[in-house]
């Protein structure tokens, strides 16, 4: 199934039946324009429709045309975002805008019009599929678009039923709305929209007054502060309602409908958690030296890979691979069937890695490859690769699939111990805390306790319990904390 765009053959009645003198005139030379293409170009009712990209339903980010508007080949018409990827889709023919079947946030339904067409038969006789990106492509800035085209970018406060967060309409270097050409990149647009603000009070620091991610976290901090009483004591989250403010109804991102689907489906699956503390002194005393050094530019030039800053989690992926190899039922896929005569379970080969990204549109979990022939050096670049273009929207479909096993790195914001949820059909994923320090005993030569400073790690394992007792997490538990515990050995299991 795709997205149709339905092409629609004009209606006389709606160019004939007006009540309007005014705009008669108009309406008389919209009817000449129709009977002209009636009689020499024959206007034709077709289908176009996206070809499938394996979902059934997907929002609508933004329109890149409005009813009236005449369009090409090739031109944008609107973006999308599915359960996680967004793309862009072009026309494959030229003609008029008469309808569109959607608002701009709305979710749509493959199968359904998409929006209506008026083209000629001359026009009707060109491929008719709009193909869905599966890879990642290099597209054009919207800046860049909307220049080109000559379009001016309108944008609407919130859905109904929300308030919007306060805009001070007089900020410095701001322009009226009908005189600015709102200049955004699809991750600033999602912010935008996340927050409920209007772009035309926000200030623009990039080049040519574009409109950057540290503008509107500068904006919104402003508006917090102004709003702000002096009497007001311990920080309000941003999900917090004041006295005196209306409930409000918020509809479901796209990103948030497909959480929510999962996690439904998360509730058939029994599971069991296993926490236990790993010292990992070693390892970020050895990150933290080879950060400070050119270690990590040689190799990364070496590897012909840009040089990234090395954390301790491409350390603990790497041990983790090494683990599951010994412990192989962690890393595999279970298929139910029709009971539990009828289950099986698949071990998995490759260690694909889904790894837990924080966006402005959500929790994404884009899946790193192989990670068994992976060096911590170039983990560590295809995280933040993946982390960047998750944050700007940009990832594609395929950076979703295949994923063996998960990785929740929960102490990047802050925590300690916490119970992951599995995503079926795998069967387990590993929770990583913040690094702490705290003191430990150890006897020093003549048997006496010493204190000493420890850095460590609460790691949070949750398996499902159907097909993975808790003897072999604790097992792999014990692996994987030995290994971090001497980077040393991590070296020697190194690719």
């Amino acid at each position: 199934m795709g997205l149709p765009i339905k092409v629609a053959r004009p209606s006389k009645s709606s160019v004939i039946n007006s009540t309007s003198p005014h705009d008669w005139v108009l309406k008389s030379r919209i009817f000449l324009q129709t009977l002209v293409k009636v009689l020499f170009f024959r206007c034709l009712s077709k289908d176009i429709r996206l070809t499938s990209i394996g979902i059934t339903e997907c929002q609508i980010i933004s329109w890149s045309v409005k009813p009236g508007d005449k369009v090409e080949q090739f031109d944008p018409i609107c973006e999308v975002q599915s359960d996680k990827a967004t793309v862009e889709i072009t026309s494959r023919f030229d003609g008029t805008v008469t309808a569109l079947h959607y608002g701009e946030g709305d979710v749509a339904a493959v199968g359904k019009p998409l929006l209506s067409l008026d083209i000629s038969e001359e026009d009707a006789e060109s491929d008719t599929v709009v193909d869905a990106p599966v890879e990642s492509k290099k597209v054009k800035d919207v800046s860049e678009s909307l220049a080109e085209e000559g379009i001016q970018a309108s944008f609407s406060n919130a859905d109904k039923g929300t308030n919007p967060l306060p805009v001070d309409s007089q900020v410095d270097g701001t322009a009226p709305r009908a005189n600015l050409e709102v200049l955004l990149t699809p991750a600033v647009r999602h912010m935008l929209k996340e927050a409920h603000i209007d772009p035309t009070g926000v200030k623009g620091t990039g080049k040519g007054g574009r409109i950057t991610k540290d503008d509107v976290q500068q904006h919104i901090a402003h508006v917090s502060q102004s709003t702000a009483t002096p009497s007001q004591g311990l920080p309000e989250s941003e999900n917090s309602t004041r006295p005196g403010q209306a409930d409000q109804t918020l509809r479901l991102t796209t990103t948030e409908t497909a959480m929510f689907k999962v996690m439904t489906q998360s509730l058939a699956i029994p599971h069991f958690l296993f926490t236990h503390k790993v010292d990992i002194t070693s390892v970020n005393e050895f990150r933290k030296k080879v950060n400070s050094a050119n270690i990590i530019q040689d190799v990364s030039t070496a590897l012909g890979i840009p040089a990234p800053k090395i954390t301790v989690l491409p350390f603990i992926m790497k041990a983790l691979s090494y683990t599951l190899t010994r412990y192989p039922k962690l890393n595999s896929h279970l298929h139910t069937g029709a009971g539990p005569a009828d289950a099986r379970l698949v071990l998995r080969g490759a260690h694909n890695f889904g790894v837990a990204v924080d966006t402005p549109t959500g929790l994404l979990v884009p899946v790193v490859t192989d990670v068994q022939n992976h060096s911590a050096v170039s983990l560590a670049a295809e995280i933040a690769r993946l982390s960047e273009l998750g944050r700007a929207g940009r990832l594609p479909p395929d950076s979703f699939r295949h994923a063996t096993f998960s990785v929740s790195n929960i102490g990047a914001i802050g925590g300690d111990a916490v119970a992951p949820i599995i995503v079926a059909p795998m069967v387990a994923i590993l929770g990583i805390g913040a690094i702490q320090e705290v003191p430990v005993f150890r006897k020093d030569e003549q048997g006496r306790d010493q204190v000493h400073k420890r850095q460590e790690i609460t790691l949070s394992w949750s398996a499902d319990h159907r097909v993975v007792d808790g003897a072999t997490v604790a097992k792999a538990g014990k692996l994987l904390g030995e290994l971090l515990k001497d980077v040393e050995s991590l070296i020697l299991i190194g690719r």
